[in-house]
């Protein structure tokens, strides 16, 4: 047999591809890779995807923190406030409410559950907010409370996943790798997009919370604590030292570049940037995590307590271990404002255990509900002030909020000491401030039972579209080509809205 033949039919179109279409590409990586050497640079990294991008649209923010309640805390009982529900408290719930719904708990015909707490108005703005609130009237006029966000998700991943990726299925980009991966981010020797969390817990929805999914690695978000080592594995192993890391990433790298060359994978360059991020982390993460460098009364306004480990971390059920006087969510609050000042571009913080649902202690109403709220009032109030202090309130926007609502009605529950709600798609709050959001007022309404919206209903679509708007990112054009779609963070159908009320 003639052995080139032989060759050619064991040839795949993989074969193909590789030496032909991608290889023109391996040329054009070659000639770059040549104008460097012959520039005389020693050591020429790849370019940086983290590079600071010019903003599509004119930018009102340059930064975001999102604080994420993992649970979903209670409307009703937090800032909506509904005096017919209060009345009609343990009568069966209308039918209107029940036939063809579906929730995740829920079965027969509940009783409506008017909410235990008082509620008082606030600032300038009359803003409505429960008893529970003790320090967040102080800046209620810097925050505008959304009332009617919805979402067709009920059970708490799912609800997570589209909240955060904009598809209910692993798989989708978070809201802060879509972020940097259209505008890159300012420090160099951080990543730009953090990942704090806290309450014992990691969200339902697991790590593809703040996962790049199809987008390059690089935009991934990168989970750091607070106590102990800043970032997992970050440092040298015992006997490398600094010079020898950079001798070993040398040689990784030349051979990563060979390995581009050869097969074209855009991942191969994407782990080489990694590499080099990581090397810088090494020198900046350590500072910019250590928050006792922080003065006596900074660290009181926030009541953060440096290199404290919460008893609740790692336990069973760690509900059963809060207290309200717990730091750890204030030490990440104080954490993200030292992030956003270093040149993060987008800090997420999850808060595990707002799942009230009456079933036991721990998801109480009436016991946890008030003990979550101390361990966030302080510090969430704390954040804003110090953000305007610092010139950066301005320019960082703000969210608070969880993935639903909680139902107008009771839980069934075979324990009555509790007191919970079931989950509720259909309208729920979420706290907007800062960098290009119009404070001082609440937004949407919802019906006398706090059903339905009756005006400006807010789509997750909504505000995802809202957050990339003020970061100066066109929502309906920032795409990413992946299985035959332009997909984007709104959806590739693109069914967003933009609110001109709520910007300022």
């Amino acid at each position: 047999m003639n052995p080139y033949l032989e060759a050619l039919q064991q040839r795949t179109r993989r074969h193909f591809f590789r030496d032909c279409g991608v290889g023109l590409g391996a040329i054009a990586l070659a000639e770059l890779l040549a104008r460097d050497r012959a520039r005389g640079s020693p050591h020429t990294p790849p370019p940086n995807p983290l590079a600071p991008k010019k903003p599509m649209l004119p930018a009102k923010a340059k930064s975001v923190i999102y604080l994420h309640m993992a649970g979903s805390p209670s409307q009703l009982d937090l800032f909506d406030y509904k005096p017919q529900l209060v009345k009609y408290n343990g009568k069966p719930c209308p039918k209107e409410f029940l036939e063809g719904k579906r929730f995740a708990f829920i079965r027969g015909v509940p009783n409506l559950l008017g909410t235990p707490f008082k509620f008082a108005k606030h600032g300038r703005s009359a803003a409505e907010l429960s008893e529970l609130w003790k320090h967040l009237p102080e800046v209620i006029d810097d925050i505008a409370i959304v009332k009617t966000v919805q979402t067709d998700q009920f059970n708490h991943a799912p609800a997570q996943l589209l909240l955060q990726t904009g598809t209910n299925l692993p798989g989708g980009a978070a809201i802060g790798s879509w972020v940097t991966y259209g505008l890159g981010t300012e420090n160099q020797s951080l990543p730009g997009f953090v990942v704090l969390s806290s309450g014992g817990k990691a969200p339902d929805a697991g790590k593809s919370v703040w996962g790049s999914g199809f987008l390059p690695s690089v935009y991934q978000g990168v989970q750091c604590r607070s106590p102990g080592e800043p970032v997992l594995f970050l440092s040298n192993p015992p006997g490398l030292d600094r010079a020898g890391r950079r001798a070993t990433l040398d040689a990784l790298e030349r051979l990563n570049r060979r390995n581009a060359e050869a097969i074209g994978d855009p991942e191969t360059l994407t782990r080489i940037a990694q590499y080099e991020l990581a090397f810088r982390m090494q020198m900046e993460v350590p500072k910019v995590m250590d928050i006792s460098q922080e003065p006596k009364h900074i660290l009181e306004m926030y009541g953060a307590v440096p290199g404290y480990v919460s008893p609740a971390e790692g336990a069973a059920d760690p509900r059963t271990l809060y207290r309200g006087n717990d730091p750890q969510l204030a030490n990440n609050l104080l954490l993200a404002r030292r992030l956003v000042e270093a040149g993060v571009r987008f800090v997420q913080i999850y808060d595990w255990g707002w799942d009230h649902h009456g079933v036991s202690p721990g998801e109480d109403i009436t016991h946890t509900l008030p003990i979550k709220i101390q361990m966030i009032d302080k510090p969430l109030t704390a954040l804003i002030k110090d953000l305007k202090q610092r010139g950066l309130f301005d320019s960082t926007l703000l969210l608070w909020g969880g993935e639903f609502g909680r139902t107008p009605m009771a839980q069934n529950s075979p324990n009555q000491k509790f007191i919970g709600r079931d989950h509720h798609p259909y309208a729920f709050t979420m706290l907007l401030a800062g960098g290009g959001i119009k404070g001082g007022q609440t937004y949407g309404q919802t019906d006398e039972m706090g059903y339905y919206p009756v005006e400006n209903a807010f789509d997750v679509r909504d505000l995802q579209a809202t957050i990339l708007h003020l970061l100066g990112l066109d929502p309906f054009k920032l795409t990413y080509e992946y299985q035959g779609l332009s997909q984007r963070l709104i959806g590739a159908e693109g069914k967003a809205k933009l609110h001109p009320q709520l910007l300022a």
